[in-house]
């Protein structure tokens, strides 16, 4: 994903935006619950792939839903 896009991806516990943005060296990624509207960040280097910087972003986004559940 181009930086700044964004792309939703629907899983098992719901659709999930994810918003990419790059700030210099690294990938500033957003992974969002679209039916709670909850949003989580993470910093990846850009050496990392979209899927990696994707999966570190839904763990985070996932352990954040059964925290706040």
């Amino acid at each position: 994903m181009a930086p700044g896009g964004g792309s939703g991806s629907a899983s098992g516990e719901g659709e999930i935006y994810f918003e990419f943005t790059q700030i210099g060296g690294q990938m500033r990624v957003a992974a969002i619950d679209a039916r709670t509207g909850i949003e989580v960040i993470v910093i990846a280097p850009l050496a990392a792939t979209q899927i990696q910087m994707q999966q570190l972003a839904l763990a985070k986004l996932r352990r954040r839903l059964q925290r706040d559940a």
